[in-house]
């Protein structure tokens, strides 16, 4: 069982895009185990842009002070309802995580039963707390966000970010052929390393370059930059093809005046991802482990940071600069 007290990153109030708040980190008492809900012992989180837009005042609903973080990887303490065993490995995520209620950049958690996955690996926690919100996010996008069909094509706009790369390493176990974009042509061999088929210097015109390869589109895009490269995407996309929006990378994802007659072209169909931890099947989540541990499949991990260190880890989100997962352990 837990001490009284754990170290915590605390948000005490939002700032603003261009001064976020400031995370304190400091000892805080241990949340209580509660019927409904689950106590973890959190050995690892990722970071989300998310959070950063909790710190800049951008999100909804939340109140202050606040210990952040949408996700959260560990074993379980506690479940008065008897849902899950004390040392069940677990990850937590969404449905209110780092903004109603406290979330992971703790070393302790207490969440809904509703929003926490059980699974089995012996892979090291830094490699499992990079996966969580990642996998649920790519995998929702790809399924219930587009329905991408096996063998067919798609490409993922901002290609370099956690979750395009995790979705580029999920369309090639279906066998799909993956564009991927970068504005850093440094970062093109992280993602032919993934499988990637076709690297995009993204130039602002990235359908010319999609058609030059394949003249009728593709069949779906992934869309995490935000609105200003959408409709670029949208002209990427061929006739009954699907374009997801999932990200705001570039922290804006509002379209003024929109008009969809103008905006979206001949047959093309825009859709919207903004899912949950009930989008991720258990079995999805181990079989994504165990091929992982096989050598079958990769997690994109840019750095692991530890708790003390969740300033540089932050500055580093805000910088922008690598590629794949920023994981912070406890």
């Amino acid at each position: 069982m837990p001490t009284n007290t754990m170290r915590a990153a605390v948000l005490d109030a939002p700032g603003t895009e261009d001064a976020p708040g400031a995370l304190t980190l400091r000892d805080v008492p241990v949340p209580d185990a509660e019927r409904g809900r689950v106590l973890i012992r959190v050995r690892a989180f990722g970071l989300n842009r998310s959070e950063l837009h909790t710190r800049m005042g951008l999100a909804d609903g939340v109140t202050f002070p606040r210990i952040l973080g949408i996700e959260a990887t560990g074993e379980v303490v506690e479940a008065p309802g008897g849902e899950f065993e004390p040392g069940q490995q677990v990850v937590a995520m969404m449905g209110g995580m780092g903004r109603t209620y406290d979330g992971g950049y703790a070393e302790y958690t207490s969440v809904p039963v509703s929003q926490v996955i059980p699974f089995t690996s012996d892979l090291p926690w830094s490699t499992l707390g990079a996966v969580g919100e990642m996998l649920q996010t790519a995998y929702g996008s790809l399924t219930v966000g587009m329905d991408a069909q096996p063998r067919s094509s798609i490409l993922v706009r901002g290609g370099t970010s956690s979750i395009g790369m995790a979705a580029a390493v999920l369309a090639k176990q279906q066998g799909m052929t993956v564009f991927s974009t970068t504005r850093n042509p440094a970062k093109a061999d992280s993602l032919t390393a993934i499988g990637v088929d076709h690297v995009l210097v993204d130039d602002g015109d990235v359908a010319s370059q999609v058609r030059r390869i394949l003249p009728d589109g593709v069949g779906s895009a992934l869309e995490l930059i935000g609105t200003p490269t959408l409709p670029d995407t949208l002209r990427a996309t061929g006739y009954h093809g699907t374009v997801c929006f999932t990200g705001m990378l570039s922290n804006e994802w509002t379209i003024p005046d929109f008009y969809p007659n103008g905006y979206l072209p001949r047959g093309v169909r825009l859709a919207g991802y903004a899912g949950d931890a009930s989008d991720l099947p258990a079995d999805v989540l181990q079989g994504f482990l165990d091929a992982v541990a096989a050598g079958r499949a990769a997690v994109p991990i840019q750095k692991v940071f530890t708790l003390d260190e969740i300033d540089a880890a932050q500055d580093a989100m805000i910088d922008g600069g690598g590629a794949g997962k920023l994981v912070v352990t406890t």
